[in-house]
């Protein structure tokens, strides 16, 4: 009896050890996989950068845009504004890493900084694979396929993890804190085509519903409702920024990541295109 208990404690023993070994294993890896994300990006950073006099990603924070640079105007394409401002990325290099990545996101003093990827007829492929397309859990910043890609839809949501060493979309959580909130307004969306630069005008907490299959936005009314329920949203972390009026008229982002320990909620930063109206 005394041995076989002796046994059972030993099993026990052994068997904790590996646990324990275990976990050890996974949480070696997890980091890792963390830093080599985070060195990735930085090396797909440098690369996009174009070289030469042009404007660099750490210049547009201090410059200013009105519509008009150097006695140059603005340009309006397909109803869509675009900023004068010379565009720092080079998408040649991108579509040689991923034919997939269409845009560039960033917004100034956060770490969100990053392509913007669409695979066609698999909405779910960057929620689990990286911008080489290789499996990997921080995914990669991207749009579903019933958004186009040239941001001329009424709503244009985009997604990213809130992976927790603050790389991909985490940081669109310090949206939550008012004093963050009023301070930071630019959300910039580089494309092949030019430049958009956004205003943020919402940030909250909201439901996991699909926000594109839950509202039509090509139906004027329901786009309005919709811009409605975002004014009276009841959320405690809700910030709704005074003095920019969003119609049905505008384009907006809806950028979303997810909530620690709420899964069946997600934290929202919504941001309006920027018009000249002078230009228009």
């Amino acid at each position: 009896m005394k041995k076989n208990k002796k046994r059972f404690w030993k099993m026990v023993f052994v068997f904790s050890i590996l646990g324990c070994l275990g976990c050890f294993g996974f949480l070696a890896w997890y980091l890792y996989q963390e830093y080599q994300v985070k060195e990735e990006y930085t090396e797909v950073r440098q690369e996009a950068q174009k070289k030469g006099e042009e404007v660099t990603l750490d210049e547009i924070d201090s410059a200013e845009f009105t519509g008009e640079q150097e006695g140059e105007e603005a340009e309006i394409e397909d109803d869509i504004f675009f900023s004068d401002m010379e565009n720092p990325i080079d998408f040649d290099k991108l579509k040689e890493i991923n034919p997939d990545i269409y845009a560039w996101i960033r917004i100034p003093d956060t770490n969100i900084d990053y392509p913007i990827a669409q695979r066609e007829g698999d909405d779910s492929y960057y929620l689990k694979h990286d911008m080489y397309q290789q499996p990997r859990f921080a995914g990669c910043i991207y749009t579903e396929d019933c958004n186009s890609r040239d941001f001329t839809d009424p709503n244009t949501v985009i997604y990213g993890h809130n992976m927790k060493n603050g790389s991909m979309f985490q940081n669109l959580h310090l949206f939550a804190d008012q004093a963050f909130f009023d301070k930071h307004s630019n959300v910039y969306i580089y494309t092949p085509k030019g430049v958009l630069e956004y205003k943020v005008f919402a940030a909250y907490t909201y439901d996991d519903r699909h926000i594109m299959n839950s509202f039509d936005f090509d139906d004027p009314e329901v786009f309005q409702s919709y811009l409605d329920e975002i004014l009276h949203v009841r959320s405690m972390d809700a910030n709704i920024r005074e003095g920019i009026d969003v119609t049905v008229d505008d384009h907006i982002i809806t950028l979303a990541t997810c909530i620690g320990g709420q899964t069946q909620n997600r934290y929202l930063v919504q941001a309006v295109l920027d018009k000249d109206d002078d230009n228009e």
